[in-house]
């Protein structure tokens, strides 16, 4: 389905004697964009298909095409959301079971993804590290997220592993671009949206708004303005939940000092 929103771009772009400039205009991108959606090397979205629908007098055809490929199974998922992580200006995240890939130390991330038993474990843990190169950006992309207490407990690796592990998330919450609160485990807080799973919104001036969700040997990337927002939704609903920065960091300090 990508494949044929790539093909059908570049069609009605030509069948209309429209230069990339011209199209990129439209959808409210670059030349070089325009481009990139046309081979198939990034994507379009839900914003940027109602753009052409509207223009183009599509009768709502590219968000519709947009709509269905965003909900079916696509083996190229993870090479996406990566990009779309690298690119993004605005990154949400909620953490259900385990600490967010670009939160992970190395002893983490190595016990994490030795027990998955890949190919090649130690490419696997480098490629996890390389992500978080995102925070060496110059401006950093602004990091918000919500961690469960119950993925600050679940013992990973040794002590030694996730006392270090906490520790790494305390420096973290101290960046000027970055947020990290808990949503504790406490009868005040009881069920809370967030049981449902792990997930992550990603935001840029290039491509609007996405969804990740987790799951299970995969997981599924949302570009759908309308399932973006329940997304958002969801997200906001979570952080009423949460601690504020201080007593989050208190919190993680004492989970710390408790692992024996």
């Amino acid at each position: 389905m990508w494949d044929f929103i790539a093909y059908y771009l570049r069609f009605q772009r030509t069948q209309r004697g429209l230069s990339g400039e011209a199209v990129g205009r439209i959808i409210r991108g670059s030349k070089s964009e325009v481009s990139r959606i046309e081979i198939g090397a990034e994507r379009l979205d839900g914003t940027q298909a109602a753009l052409l629908d509207k223009a183009w007098n599509a009768g709502r055809l590219f968000s519709l095409l947009v709509w269905y490929a965003s909900i079916g199974h696509d083996p190229q998922w993870f090479a996406q959301y990566l990009a779309l992580e690298q690119r993004a200006d605005i990154i949400r995240i909620f953490a259900s079971q385990l600490i967010h890939g670009l939160f992970q130390t190395e002893d983490y991330a190595r016990a994490v993804i030795n027990e998955g038993n890949p190919p090649n474990p130690e490419e696997a843990v480098q490629k996890r590290l390389a992500r978080q190169a995102v925070f060496n950006r110059q401006p950093p992309p602004y990091t918000a997220a919500l961690l469960s207490q119950a993925c600050l407990e679940w013992p990973v690796g040794s002590p030694e592993i996730m006392r270090a592990q906490l520790q790494h998330l305390l420096d973290l919450s101290e960046l000027p671009d970055a947020v990290i609160r808990v949503v504790p485990r406490s009868w005040n807080v009881g069920a809370h949206l967030g049981l449902d799973g792990s997930f992550q919104l990603m935001g840029g001036p290039n491509f609007g708004e996405v969804a990740f969700s987790e799951s299970p040997g995969g997981g599924r990337l949302v570009s759908s303005p309308a399932d973006v927002m329940n997304y958002a939704v969801r997200y906001e609903r979570i952080s009423a939940k949460a601690l504020p920065e201080a007593p989050s960091r208190d919190l993680i300090k004492s989970l710390m000092e408790d692992i024996k």
